[in-house]
């Protein structure tokens, strides 16, 4: 097989493994077991688990964010933008199970790869731009205020996005809901939260 071959195929293997095993349990013998290749071959590719690893993560994290790239800056408004979201990543799920079970593995672990942390900041910061765009529009509003809103924001998305990944692994795991209604509970559930904070309703302190 010839060499660019050979490696896209190792890749695709050690994708599969490390969603499969997760990142600490899979073994460089794992991914050449499962590749029907020797030890030493997957060698001449790859110098260790973690370049491998690295490779692997840094394919997903370059075709997600492209398509993010895409789909968000074309929608409307907040709720547009969230909605894009959710498509993209209910997609991507969709279409990419290996890499999906790779990412909701390990985005809360990125010591294992600067390419997740790569991840995990650049989905924060799509979800910060949201929240903010049109507090940044506003010129009424002082560069205190707008801190104030940036602090708030960053808050808020771990929240959002973590709520997006549990949404989009619970569908998976139960395909017979409908897809357009999970998507629609995932928007609602965002949405209507961050309705309720802008209006400045707040649970009363025990």
């Amino acid at each position: 097989m010839p060499y660019a071959r050979r490696r896209e195929q190792l890749l695709q293997v050690a994708l599969a493994e490390f969603g499969r095993r997760g990142y600490h349990l899979t073994q460089m013998e794992h991914v050449a077991a499962a590749a029907q290749v020797s030890k030493a071959l997957l060698y001449q590719h790859f110098a260790s688990k973690e370049e491998l690893f690295a490779e692997v993560t840094e394919a997903i994290v370059g075709e997600l964010t492209a398509r993010l790239n895409r789909a968000v800056p074309a929608a409307h408004g907040t709720a547009g933008g969230i909605r894009a979201m959710i498509r993209v990543l209910f997609d991507y799920a969709t279409e990419e199970p290996d890499a999906w079970s790779l990412v909701v593995r390990h985005l809360d672990k990125p010591e294992v790869g600067l390419e997740l942390r790569e991840l995990r900041d650049r989905l924060g910061t799509a979800f910060a731009d949201l929240l903010l765009r049109r507090r940044r529009a506003d010129p009424k509003l002082s560069p205190a205020a707008l801190e104030v809103n940036e602090r708030r924001a960053r808050l808020l998305v771990p929240l959002m996005y973590g709520s997006m990944l549990s949404m989009v692994s619970w569908w998976l795991e139960h395909p017979d809901t409908p897809r357009d209604r999970a998507e629609q509970m995932a928007l609602e559930f965002i949405w209507l939260g961050l309705d309720r904070l802008r209006t400045g309703e707040r649970l009363p302190r025990d």
